[in-house]
C-alpha cells in the first residue's frame, strides 16, 4: 500500500515542478533573445539508516534550448541580433561579466550604452560612452560609429561579442555565465543591426506541455485517492476480524 502511495505522490511533485518550467518558459515567449529551459526526470535514492528502497522522481533543468529564435526587422539602429552562436557582453548588478542575446539597446542619461532594462552594455575596453547629441551607428561586426552634430563620425568602439566553444549557465538574474570566466572577445562574430531576436520559446508545443503535465498530476492525485479507499476498506476488514 505504501508502495502506491509514495510513487503516487513522488509522481504529482514531479508533475509540479514541471509545470513551474513549463509556466516559466511561457510567460518569456514575447521576451527578446530569451532561451527556453529544458526539463528532464532523474530519480534520486532516499538516503537513511535502513535500506535505501526508495527513490524520489525529480523534475530537474538539464539547460537550455540553443535554437535561434524568430528575427523580426525593427528599423531601430540601436536593435541589434546577435547572428550564429554569438552573445553579447554586459555588465550584471554584481559587477561580474555576463551574456545575452537580448539587443535592445539604449543610451541612459549618463551617456552609456545600456539594455532596456538598465545594464551596461561591454565594449572590448569596458563600458561604451556615446557623445551626446550624436547618431549611432552599428556595423555588422559590432563596431559603434557616433556622427556628431557637425557631421562628422567618430568611432567610439566594439560591442564585446563573444562566441562561447560550451554551453553557457543560467544564473538566477537571468543572464548567462561561462564555468570558467570570462570569455575572449571574437573578432569573427556578427550582428544583425536593426533588428531583434525573439524568444525561441513555442507557445503552443509549451501549452501542450503543460496539458500533458496536468492530466499526468490529476493521474498521481487519483491513485492517491485510491490508495486511501483501499486502506479504508482495510482498516474496515481487521476491524471485523
Amino acid at each position: 500500500m505504501d508502495r502506491m502511495i509514495y510513487l503516487s505522490m513522488a509522481g504529482a511533485k514531479a508533475s509540479m515542478q514541471r509545470q513551474d518550467v513549463l509556466s516559466h518558459n511561457l510567460a518569456n515567449a514575447s521576451t527578446n533573445g530569451f532561451r527556453a529551459e529544458l526539463q528532464a526526470f532523474r530519480a534520486v535514492p532516499v538516503r537513511g539508516d535502513g535500506a535505501t528502497t526508495r527513490a524520489y522522481a525529480l523534475e530537474t533543468t538539464v539547460g537550455y534550448s540553443d535554437a535561434a529564435g524568430p528575427v523580426t526587422p525593427t528599423g531601430r539602429n540601436l536593435d541589434v541580433a546577435m547572428q550564429g552562436n554569438a552573445w553579447l557582453a554586459v555588465q550584471a548588478l554584481d559587477g561580474t561579466e555576463a551574456y545575452t542575446r537580448a539587443g535592445a539597446l539604449d543610451v541612459n542619461a549618463e551617456g552609456l550604452l545600456v539594455l532596456r532594462n538598465g545594464l551596461q552594455v561591454l565594449g572590448d575596453g569596458g563600458p561604451i560612452n556615446v557623445p551626446p547629441d550624436s547618431t549611432l551607428q552599428i556595423g555588422s561586426d559590432g563596431t559603434l560609429t557616433a556622427k556628431l552634430a557637425t557631421g562628422n563620425p567618430v568611432n567610439i568602439g566594439r560591442l564585446k561579442l563573444v562566441t562561447p566553444e560550451t554551453k553557457l549557465t543560467r544564473g538566477e538574474d537571468g543572464l548567462f555565465r561561462a564555468a570558467d570566466g570570462d570569455l575572449p572577445a571574437d573578432a569573427n562574430a556578427r550582428l544583425q543591426d536593426g533588428a531583434l531576436e525573439g524568444s525561441n520559446v513555442s507557445a503552443v508545443e509549451t501549452m501542450v506541455s503543460m496539458i500533458a503535465a496536468a492530466r499526468q498530476f490529476e493521474q498521481q492525485m487519483k491513485l492517491l485517492q485510491i490508495a486511501q479507499t483501499q486502506g479504508q476498506q482495510t482498516a474496515k476488514l481487521l476491524g471485523t476480524t
